[in-house]
């Protein structure tokens, strides 16, 4: 599990962000050109980097690369316990999920179903195998997996505006 980054914001540092989630690919030079033309932030294209690059060693983002859906189906599991085996075998099981090669996304929520991951897969059989696979492993912890194919993935990005409550001055 990660830790809560204990990164102080600089406005400069939420307009990055910001930018780099309209276009990842944006360089350091465009940046620095676009913080000040539009926001009058005068830095150099090495602050930038360097900022950038502090902010991800600090872990206040992540980078994934996620292929285009085209290439993939992506599916939605969802983990029902059975409380009779818990206790002893719950880490292997959610140690098996979140270190699968086919795991994206693996998180804990409330409900029935506490474990929670999107997956993707090159083809049906690949995601049967894999459920036949974890149910042998690991069927006696969980009583139920239900999953769900993912259609249509017609967003998969942050939007900047959301980005603006990390700045101290949006607040104010």
């Amino acid at each position: 599990m990660s830790e809560t980054p204990s990164w102080s914001f600089k406005h400069r540092d939420v307009v990055i962000l910001q930018e780099l989630s309209k276009d990842p690919q944006r360089s350091s030079r465009d940046l620095a050109a676009l913080l000040d033309d539009e926001y009058d932030i005068d830095v150099s294209h090495v602050t930038v980097s360097e900022s950038i690059r502090k902010m991800r060693e600090d872990g206040v983002f992540r980078e994934a690369i996620v292929p285009n859906e085209e290439y993939f189906i992506f599916g939605l599991f969802e983990f029902k316990f059975d409380p009779d085996h818990f206790a002893d075998e719950w880490r292997d099981a959610m140690t098996y999920i979140r270190d699968s090669k086919h795991t994206l996304f693996y998180f804990l929520s409330d409900g029935e179903y506490q474990w929670k991951s999107v997956m993707m897969f090159p083809t049906r059989e690949q995601e049967s195998k894999w459920i036949h696979e974890f149910y042998k492993k690991h069927g006696s912890v969980v009583s139920n997996l239900r999953n769900s194919a993912v259609h249509n993935v017609l967003k998969f990005r942050t939007d900047a505006e959301l980005l603006a409550s990390l700045d101290d001055e949006s607040t104010e």
